[in-house]
């Protein structure tokens, strides 16, 4: 069919087959070459221009190289619109069949589809342009960045002017080179062969075909480098990216240098300055008391082997792990320029306690009374009440031998917290810890027992403590009693009360009748508001350890006395060597309590093991602290026993005294307790019954029931176990009884001690009396065969016994010593002769007797010592 409408188009000729496009890319792999002997395969496409069936391929048959694919792009005019079909015509001028409108619709798609190709593909080129500007300009600036740090390096860090032209010289040197290689690979690639396949970048066959030249670098490694032409003008800057086929076929620029490149040749560049002097760095050098020369130089940042030069020009020889003392430390940091901060073990404690509380946040608090006075005088009875309890009743043998602290309300209402504590001689310590952590100290003094020893010595702890005095005068009901001497035996000891003129508040009391009790209570509030106590109770909880003892259902208990802050459940505390979480807060009347503030006091239960008495509480933030605090003092606590122990160390006085004592007896003693306390005032009064000749030796002393390592420890050094108020549990006692060891239980400290200083007297040497018997004088001395010489004498005062000790005494010189072996009257033994008879003597194993010698006659006696 032909189409009349265009008579001027020419006709195609339509081949019988089916109509298809030939695929328009054909695609090869190009070989490229990089710098330092690298290479890439590159696949390059090739698309041909669309040719009408019929036409010759002129350009194929000129044999001119084809286009580029960017070239043909930019060369091939916009797609118009297809023209009306035309009856086509073979070589012989046949007319033949015109397209279908099926194959025209196909036809037209498929050039719609080419076109849609070709626009995506031009859309990404530009998108990976884009890409590569913007990776580009990050590059430049951090290139630019580097290079201010390293210009910003190179000004702090000066050198001397020469070395510093060199370095510039070489490396303005080593850039030409590198622009005139880029030259030369532009001008090779313009007179690039027409016969090269299409796409192939013209820089990598240069570069394989130019002579190269052999350069060594810095470091040593050969590698081939182009001929300088100083004629040749750098390339603009190419941008660097991923390698595609847009970029591999664009022959206008020219590859230049990666950025490892320009990496490598900045450090080039600096290994020149690294033989530049550094600038010395100052840090400031912790030392503690004692460090190692390793960790030293660690924290100088130094050489260990520096450290060690220096100490050798010191005249000290030292390996790597020597242990050096902080004044040697400070004085090698500072010659190294270096500042010293000095820093000894004890810093864990500060900040514990004595923080200054802000005034603005303190309340008033209860005051802190203690009550003290001599034995028997009433204390615990005054104490039971003001509580209206009975605690005598509790405590064996009628004697306080515990501390304790309870609260009591006064008339107005007001808390008064009141501390207990023993009389008697053994528990000077107690009373000391008492008036320690007390405001207001009550003396107790009985009206018909007067002013007592340790009543002096419980003023003697106020006045110490500098704490006000209120002297109750108890036993104010018996017949005897007489308050006026009372008050008057005061005065001897620097204590005027008010009746007299003085300062001092007395109040006549009656713990039996309770009498006076509320005027007592009124002076002690009187004398707090005096004193004007207040503290902060928000703060961190401070307080002081009264008792201490291993209760075997709650464990450690500690008795405290909160003095600043408040105690909570949950709180980390330490006290002394031990550390814990409180568990649990029990009042003086077993009350569970959440919370205890200032002035009160509390039993502590959580401890890891039971503190001792008088040790100061605190609160710390966490465990890691507590555990510092608590390690250090136990350090402390096993170097002070050592020392104690140890018998090279103390002065002079000491030494000599071990040499006096080295002889002495020791009486081994395990001692148990049931608190803190007993067990101090017990090994107080043990340690005063030792003399030279024989002492108390305490294997191990600790708050709890007897347990079965007690009973091994006694086995080994033949000891004594002592219980004060605990038992032996179960397997203890067995052992005990299947080895022998004694086992003695006390429930008063005078049994204890009076035991023990029997047991001990048994221990020391008797001590031997001479009694003088008489006098006699030799008459005649008689040689008789057999027997010996034998002395005729006359008893002048006195008697003689037969066996006692005699002296001969010549010219009022003892010349022998020895015992009387034979007594005789008229041929007759007897034992003894009176004075004034005649007798008959020989002496055992002596003969040199004279007439006019005396004879002493005496008895010793042994006499058994006591302490």
């Amino acid at each position: 069919m032909v189409d009349t409408k265009t008579p001027g188009d020419k006709t195609l000729s339509v081949p019988s087959k089916t109509l298809t496009l030939k695929p328009r890319v054909e695609t090869g792999t190009v070989r490229q070459s990089f710098s330092h002997g690298r290479t890439k395969q590159v696949v390059v496409e090739k698309r041909g221009k669309r040719r009408l069936a019929g036409e010759a391929p002129a350009a194929e048959a000129s044999g001119a190289p084809e286009p580029t694919v960017a070239k043909a792009a930019s060369a091939r005019p916009p797609l118009a619109r297809p023209a009306a079909p035309v009856a086509p015509r073979n070589n012989s001028g046949v007319v033949l069949r015109t397209l279908t409108e099926d194959e025209r619709s196909a036809r037209a798609s498929a050039l719609a589809d080419a076109k849609a190709r070709d626009d995506e593909e031009r859309r990404l080129a530009e998108e990976e342009a884009k890409r590569r500007n913007s990776k580009e300009g990050i590059e430049q600036a951090e290139r630019e960045a580097a290079e201010a740090r390293r210009k910003a390096e190179e000004e702090r860090h000066r050198q001397d002017e020469e070395a510093k032209r060199k370095a510039e010289l070489e490396a303005k040197k080593r850039f030409g080179e590198v622009e005139a290689r880029a030259a030369a690979a532009t001008a090779r690639a313009a007179a690039a062969p027409p016969a090269r396949p299409p796409g192939v970048a013209a820089e990598a066959s240069d570069e394989d075909e130019a002579p190269r030249q052999v350069r060594r670098g810095p470091g040593g490694a050969m590698r081939p480098v182009a001929a300088p032409k100083t004629t040749a003008k750098p390339s603009p800057q190419k941008q660097r990216g991923r390698l595609t086929l847009v970029t591999a076929l664009n022959a206008d620029d020219v590859r230049e240098r990666s950025i490892a490149s320009f990496r490598r040749r900045t450090q080039r560049l600096k290994g020149h300055a690294s033989s530049e002097p550094k600038e010395k760095l100052t840090r400031e050098v912790v030392i503690p008391e004692a460090i190692n020369i390793q960790e030293l130089a660690n924290r100088m940042s130094e050489r260990a082997v520096d450290v060690i030069r220096l100490l050798m020009k010191q005249g000290a020889m030292h390996k790597i792990t020597d242990v050096i003392d902080a004044d040697t430390a400070q004085l090698i940091a500072e010659e190294l320029g270096h500042t010293v901060k000095r820093v000894a073990a004890s810093d864990v404690e500060e900040g514990l306690f004595d923080v200054v509380d802000d005034s603005t946040d303190t309340e008033p608090r209860s005051p802190v009374v203690t009550v003290m006075g001599h034995v028997d005088h009433g204390k615990t009875s005054l104490l039971d009440a003001l509580r209206h309890a009975n605690v005598v009743s509790g405590e064996a043998g009628g004697i306080t031998q515990h501390i304790g602290a309870y609260q009591v309300a006064s008339p107005d209402g007001r808390k008064i917290t009141f501390i207990d504590t023993p009389g008697h001689a053994a528990f000077t310590a107690m009373r000391a810890r008492g008036a320690k952590v007390t405001d207001i100290v009550i003396l107790v003094v009985a009206a018909d027992d007067g002013v007592m020893p340790q009543t002096v010595e419980a003023i003697n702890h106020a006045k110490a403590a500098k704490v006000p005095m209120i002297v109750a005068i108890n036993k104010i009901d018996k017949p005897d009693a007489r308050p006026e001497r009372v008050r008057t035996e005061l005065l001897q000891h620097e204590v005027q009360v008010e009746s007299l003129g003085g300062e001092v508040v007395d109040v006549e009391v009656s713990a039996k009748n309770k009498t006076n009790l509320d005027r007592l209570l009124e002076m002690i509030s009187l004398q707090a508001e005096l004193l004007d106590l207040k503290t902060n109770a928000a703060r961190p909880a401070e307080g002081t350890v009264i008792e201490a003892k291993l209760d075997r259902g709650r464990g450690p208990v500690a008795t405290v006395l909160v003095q600043r802050g408040t105690l909570r459940v949950g709180d980390i505390v330490v006290a002394g060597a031990e550390m814990g979480r409180v568990r649990a807060l029990i009042s003086d009347k077993g009350e569970t309590l959440e919370e205890a503030g200032p002035s009160v006091p509390v039993e502590v239960l959580g401890f890891n093991g039971p503190p001792e008495a008088g040790d100061r509480l605190a609160v710390v933030e966490n465990e890691a602290r507590a555990r510092q605090v608590t390690s250090y003092r136990a350090h402390q606590k096993r170097e002070n026993a050592a020392a104690s122990i140890s018998g090279m160390r103390g002065s002079l006085e000491q030494m000599m005294s071990q040499l006096k004592t080295s002889g002495r007896k020791e009486f081994p003693l395990i001692v148990k307790a049931d608190v803190q306390g007993s067990l101090e005032a017990i090994l107080g009064s043990l340690e005063k019954l030792g003399t030279d000749e024989v002492a108390a030796r305490i294997l191990h002393a600790g708050v709890g029931g007897i347990s079965e390592s007690d009973v091994t420890l006694a086995e080994g050094f033949n000891a004594a176990i002592l219980g004060f108020s605990v038992r032996a549990n179960k397997e203890a006692a067995a052992a005990a009884k299947r080895n022998g060891i004694e086992i003695r239980y006390y429930n008063i400290i005078y049994d204890l001690v009076d035991d023990i200083k029997t047991a001990m007297s048994g221990l020391l040497a008797p001590t031997l009396r001479e009694t003088m018997l008489g006098n006699a004088q030799i008459l005649e001395v008689f040689n008789i065969s057999k027997v010996g010489k034998v002395a005729g004498c006359r008893v002048t005062d006195g008697t003689v016994e037969r066996g006692a000790n005699v002296r001969l005494i010549r010219d009022n010189v003892v010349v022998h010593e020895g015992k009387l072996s034979t007594l005789k009257r008229f041929k007759d033994e007897v034992k003894e002769v009176a004075s004034g008879q005649e007798c008959g003597m020989a002496f055992e194993n002596y003969g040199d007797m004279r007439v006019g010698d005396i004879i002493e006659c005496y008895r010793v006696e042994t006499i058994q010592r006591s302490l």
